[in-house]
């Protein structure tokens, strides 16, 4: 058989079909760049082995692409979550250690501790107190609570509160937010304990103080435990401000 050669220059454009090209005979070094478009591909021909490390971005995926299935253990941290999606990120408790007998009008300056039980438990680094003025951690919507046990000796005081005041000029003005009330006029001795709580939104932490002040106490003992809760004061960060 006679073997004619054919010089590419006798060969016109486009005459050479897919017909005329044996299987497996054109490798990539032959195909130009960007020569491959999607649709010479075939339907899930690209595998993981195809594709360079690190070289699918986020703008890649679609939306709701990423499944619990494709993320590991332990891998989102609280700066990845949403706001307000964190849950309870502190808490703290304080109680008092000593009666505050017949304190009238005034702070509660002394007497205070963390709890310190061997159970007790707290999330994040807490209050701080000084003088009984306590300072936030950090912003946020707070639950604080008083729960008060008053002691009245003789039935003698009609009304003894222990108030809840907040301040957010580091101190220089306090507003009224929650009161724990009791009072006894019946002529014997009585023992009651009264919660109060209310929500503070801490927008400055720098500023922001929180303090606890008997009223109209002439007559009435604030009874404290150094081992265990009488009255105590509790602080719960909720979320976000």
């Amino acid at each position: 058989m006679t073997i004619i050669t054919v010089k590419t220059g006798g060969i016109a454009a486009d005459a050479v079909t897919d017909a005329k090209i044996a299987d497996d005979v054109v490798g990539t070094e032959h195909l130009t760049a960007n020569e491959v478009d999607t649709a010479a591909l075939k339907a899930d021909a690209v595998t993981g082995a195809e594709l360079a490390d690190n070289a699918v971005n986020s703008e890649h995926y679609t939306d709701g692409s990423i499944d619990t299935a494709h993320i590991a253990d332990a891998q989102i941290t609280a700066a990845k979550l949403a706001s307000g999606v964190g849950g309870i990120t502190s808490t703290d408790q304080y109680r008092l250690t000593a009666n505050l007998e017949n304190p009238g009008a005034a702070d509660i300056t002394a007497n205070i501790e963390r709890v310190d039980d061997a159970q007790f438990g707290r999330i994040g680094t807490g209050m701080s107190v000084s003088s009984g003025v306590y300072t936030f951690p950090s912003t946020g919507i707070w639950r604080i609570q008083a729960i008060v046990h008053f002691y009245d000796a003789n039935g003698d005081d009609g009304a003894g509160l222990v108030e809840s005041l907040v301040s957010a000029d580091s101190g220089s003005n306090f507003d009224l937010m929650a009161s724990a009330i009791s009072g006894n006029l019946s002529g014997s001795q009585s023992y009651n304990t009264h919660p109060s709580e209310c929500f503070v939104d801490v927008t400055n932490a720098t500023n922001f103080r929180f303090k606890f002040r008997t009223n109209s106490c002439a007559g009435t003992t604030i009874v404290g435990d150094t081992s265990a809760n009488s009255t105590s004061f509790s602080f719960m960060r909720l979320g976000d401000t």
